[in-house]
């Protein structure tokens, strides 16, 4: 195992000190690196948390800053993070509105949530997230996983919860992107655990998984490398087909990088999604490309495609300042 960490009991704390650091002017830790919060809080605002295991940076931490999270809270890598943690961040952040949750339908992730919620003072809601469409349960989850789509709904609630709307305004839109949010992930190589010390499953050098989750959980099946057009092809159309006579009009897309593949490729598999898409009824409107959900060095990617009506779409176009996202600021 080759990576830069001084212990492995010691990398998210120092990786969490290093974040703060370089972006001290809109991040905040909480006490015993429980949380990121948001430096400046807007009194009378929604609260929105998010979180989950450490690995899939920069999801969440990175996402907390104006326009999206008021806190993160990173569990041990890949590892839920614990109700308490939950809990502090919900009273940081707080400030009479309510705290929104949102949660990624993974087990851990949800019982947890559940149980901060139980903790609360003030009012609690929350979103699931799950717009996986590789399979219906597996490793982590019961029904579909919460993967990519997050980020979307975390910017458009985001972006809501700025405007001023209440707390169950805010959960009902972010129920309602979750909804025209669908995505589907190919994994090229597995990725290391630090604490595991090697792969967390094999590859051979002409096999691919398709439909692979962001913990390295096993997707639809193993498949023999293909080309990126008939990949795009395959990837676009389990997606449209899930979203069943849903997919017309407008739509985002998302191509996420897994850790270890480059922007030339990732750039290339937008195209060739966008592409198919554009050919399935969808007009491609609003992008996003890079590493926004990983999963530690893994190679590979995911299409996350979701359908924008006029308001979605001015949500997502309003201003974010965020360590990992940032545009009209």
């Amino acid at each position: 195992m080759k990576k830069f960490i001084n212990t492995v009991d010691s990398l998210i704390r120092e990786s969490l000190d290093g974040l703060v650091a370089a972006h001290g002017d809109i991040l905040t830790l909480g006490a015993e690196h429980k949380f990121v919060r948001r430096k400046t809080l807007r009194p009378g605002k929604v609260a929105l948390i998010s979180g989950g295991g450490s690995g899939h940076e920069p999801l969440h931490a990175g996402f907390v800053g104006y326009g999206m999270l008021d806190a993160a809270c990173p569990g041990q890598v890949f590892t839920s993070p614990t109700p308490d943690q939950m809990a502090a961040a919900a009273e940081a952040t707080d400030t009479g509105a309510g705290v929104l949750y949102i949660v990624k339908n993974y087990e851990g992730d949800v019982m947890n949530f559940e149980m901060a919620a139980e903790l609360a003072i003030g009012q609690v809601a929350r979103v699931i997230i799950d717009d996986d469409v590789a399979v219906e349960t597996s490793t982590y989850s019961t029904g579909r996983r919460g993967v990519a789509g997050t980020l979307v709904v975390e910017k458009v609630v985001g972006a809501a919860a700025e405007q001023g709307r209440d707390l169950a305004a805010c959960r009902a839109l972010g129920e309602r992107v979750n909804q025209a949010t669908r995505s589907l992930g190919v994994a090229l190589t597995s990725c290391t655990v630090p604490a595991a010390g090697k792969p967390t499953f094999t590859l051979g050098e002409s096999e691919m998984e398709f439909g692979v989750g962001i913990h390295g959980e096993p997707g639809r099946r193993r498949v023999p490398m293909i080309a990126a057009r008939p990949l795009a092809e395959e990837m676009a159309g389990a997606i449209v087909k899930d979203l069943g006579a849903r997919v017309n009009g407008n739509g985002l897309l998302l191509v996420n990088g897994f850790g270890g593949t480059p922007a030339i490729e990732l750039y290339l598999m937008y195209e060739n999604l966008r592409s198919v898409l554009e050919r399935h009824g969808v007009k491609i409107v609003r992008s996003l490309v890079g590493n926004y959900v990983t999963s530690l060095e893994m190679a590979g990617c995911s299409a996350t495609l979701s359908l924008l009506d006029d308001e979605v779409a001015k949500l997502w176009d309003a201003p974010v300042h965020a360590a990992a996202l940032r545009w009209g600021m």
